[in-house]
């Protein structure tokens, strides 16, 4: 038996066994079509991409961090609940189960007292940022996944730098991944000024400790004070994109209680990169009541138990009783909230998506489109935006809530990425938000069925080659 034949058999005996161990471990099982697929096509470089896949999810060390993480956020939770305007506030019935499963899988409940401003303008979103940080008292805390070192990065740093010169301290978290072309420049620029950086789930091939490079912090959030905070879907990054495209956004800017919430998990995730607990007391200060809007934090990662923002949207859409408008970047759903949405199209209940016609990734819009067969099938309006990129991810449901983040409908927000989000139990809230959706719609093509169903069969069949590998995108 010559050499090449015996690496051959080697090879493909190995295969074979990458794809059994990928039906016994893949975590969650869905993911196995994924790997399956990616096995059988690219048989000798998926084993090394297998091998590597079934690194853990979180490693020992970090396991511990967050144990003690959350010991420290039940602390928190105890000083946040100490303000007369955290206490539980009324919500309609059917709303209730919702805060209740944020609050046993985060440990942050409903609370009122917020005053809640919708940001839609990507510059403007930028010059609040900047001019708030410019009057912050004690500290700035800044989570993204992308800071590049273009205009609008260059920006957000000379307010970091020039708060840092007052005396202002600032901690920025980026994605080792995300900020990856910049991160070295970023952090040199930062750091020469006294702000204290940290990478987010670095990445390595070598290290054990370091985790898989396809679990990423998603997360953006800034909190000034313990006051004001934002959180949405922008990153640090100019709003133009390759192709002459620009990134279409959207951001909520917060004051009140549940700001400490998301204090909280900035010091929950600096924690785990870092070592270091924030426990002074001015970082939690206690927060007097800024508007009526009710609100609350929602978080998922790689290091919680049960995929909570995936809960919370099946919750959501067996909850709605009127109107559901789901829009994001990305939608390649799994066939438990297919099922959950085609059986609130079926009680009646209208059910839009607001999606972007061309996206940045080419297998991924592929993947969505083969989604859209079945979704019109099911009687679910799909609207296409074109004036840009549609990178804003927001559910509303009914009149009743809304839901703002970073998290994308796929697998890899639902189940790995970490993410955050703030649901808004409030009627001006949501009316503003329906304000977004309308312009989104009239920027729109919507995609009529009979039109659909009439494209080329080899278009057809490239998204269903793509869904093949939709729990892996």
């Amino acid at each position: 038996m010559s050499d090449t034949l015996l690496l051959f058999l080697t090879l493909d005996w190995l295969a074979r066994f990458a794809i059994f161990a990928v039906i016994i471990f893949s975590r969650p099982a869905v993911g196995a079509q994924g790997w399956l697929a990616l096995v059988l096509v690219f048989p000798i470089p998926a084993i090394l991409v297998v091998l590597w896949a079934f690194r853990p999810l979180a490693t020992a060390r970090r396991r511990a961090r967050f144990a003690e993480a959350r010991r420290q956020l039940k602390i928190a939770r105890r000083q946040i609940l100490m303000s007369q305007h955290c206490s539980p506030p009324q919500l309609p019935a059917h709303l209730v189960r919702a805060a209740q499963l944020i609050e046993r899988v985060n440990l942050f409940p409903a609370v009122g007292g917020n005053n809640i401003e919708a940001l839609a303008d990507y510059q403007e979103v930028i010059d609040r940022l900047v001019a708030d940080i410019g009057t912050a008292r004690h500290h700035v805390h800044l989570t993204t996944y992308i800071f590049s070192d273009d205009a609008v990065g260059n920006q957000i740093i000379a307010a970091l730098v020039a708060a840092a010169s007052r005396g202002i301290e600032c901690r920025v978290l980026i994605d080792a991944l995300g900020s990856y072309w910049w991160s070295r420049r970023i952090i040199r620029k930062l750091r020469s000024c006294g702000i204290t950086v940290r990478r987010a789930l670095p990445v390595s091939l070598t290290n054990m400790e370091a985790l898989r490079p396809d679990l990423r912090n998603h997360r953006k959030l800034a909190v000034i004070d313990g006051r004001l905070g934002y959180i949405g879907s922008q990153n640090v990054i100019s709003a133009e994109l390759p192709g002459g495209q620009r990134s279409k956004e959207f951001v909520v800017r917060v004051n009140g209680p549940v700001v400490l919430q998301m204090q909280a998990l900035f010091a929950n995730d600096w924690f785990l990169e870092s070592g270091d607990l924030l426990s002074d007391g001015a970082l939690f200060p206690h927060e007097r009541s800024a508007g009526a809007a009710r609100a609350q934090l929602v978080a998922g990662g790689p290091e919680y138990r049960r995929s909570v923002i995936r809960l919370l949207l099946d919750a959501l859409v067996h909850t709605v009783e009127h109107r559901l408008v789901i829009t994001t970047p990305y939608f390649v759903p799994d066939e438990a909230l297919l099922l959950a949405l085609e059986g609130a199209a079926a009680r009646g209940v209208e059910v839009c998506l607001i999606l972007p016609k061309k996206g940045d990734h080419r297998l991924v819009d592929l993947a969505q489109r083969s989604f859209f067969d079945r979704m019109l099938e099911a009687g679910i309006d799909i609207h296409l935006y074109h004036r840009g990129f549609l990178h804003a991810k927001h559910v509303s449901v009914d009149d009743d809530l809304v839901l703002v983040g970073s998290m994308n409908i796929d697998l890899r927000s639902l189940e790995l990425n970490g993410e955050a989000g703030l649901l808004i139990y409030d009627q001006d809230t949501v009316a503003r938000l329906r304000e977004e959706e309308a312009r989104n719609i009239a920027g729109s093509e919507r995609l009529v069925r009979a039109e659909w169903n009439a494209r080329p069969a080899l278009a057809r069949a490239a998204e269903n080659a793509a869904r093949l590998f939709s729990p892996l995108l």
